[in-house]
């Protein structure tokens, strides 16, 4: 499973490049925002940044809702960085424009995929990527780790070549689960990516050998 960061904040971005395990980062207008990126010639600059920092796919996400905005913004987008994945919500005219991509060898990351029917869609128009938001849907008391197990089995039914993409992961074990059920990519916070290294009898083990190295070297 491949690892992605989903954050606009470069630090981070650095932080997780330096783990060794990180395979692309995927961001929208909210990251963005957080970390005070505004305005469109700003945020494009910070996505070239964001690509200068690793080796993998960074997706990009447009903000027009029509078809020939969306074109004209992920035609540009994907322009700026041959990393750079167009990211396109799923809507009626964010599929048509999926379609119009995979037809121009442009790569997509269709976004805000709820059911098993939108990723459906998205892998039917050709979407590189599919991103399931598993952590809205537990928000909602509906179990987003089923979505993802729904969608593996769709893809797999008909050898679709759409990446699962686990997206809003809020947690260290969405991870995990992520990675046993078959999701192709996961994308979440540092902090979630850094509990996996954690074990209290890692800690434990760790203290008692340093402690015995102490003993013998006193």
């Amino acid at each position: 499973m491949k690892f992605f960061i989903d954050t606009a904040n470069l630090e981070q971005i650095k932080e997780a490049q330096a783990l060794g395990i990180l395979d692309g980062v995927t961001t929208n207008p909210s990251l963005m925002a957080k970390e005070g990126i505004t305005g469109h010639d700003n945020i494009l600059k910070h996505y070239i940044a964001i690509c200068d920092i690793v080796d993998g796919d960074v997706s990009a996400e447009v903000v027009c809702t029509d078809f020939e905005g969306m074109v004209k913004e992920g035609e540009a987008l994907a322009d700026l960085h041959p990393q750079i994945v167009v990211k396109v919500p799923m809507i009626k005219e964010g599929l048509k424009a999926i379609a119009y991509f995979t037809k121009q060898g442009i790569r997509t990351n269709c976004t805000l995929v709820f059911s098993v029917g939108q990723a459906l869609l998205a892998a039917k128009a050709g979407a590189t990527y599919v991103s399931p938001f598993i952590g809205r849907l537990d928000d909602i008391s509906t179990d987003g780790l089923v979505l993802i197990e729904d969608i593996r089995t769709v893809y797999d039914n008909y050898e679709y070549e759409t990446k699962i993409l686990a997206a809003s992961v809020r947690h260290t074990m969405h991870i995990v689960e992520c990675a046993k059920i078959g999701a192709d990519v996961m994308t979440g916070p540092l902090k979630a990516i850094e509990g996996l290294l954690k074990h209290p009898l890692t800690d434990s083990g760790l203290e008692k050998f340093l402690a015995d190295y102490a003993k013998g070297n006193s």
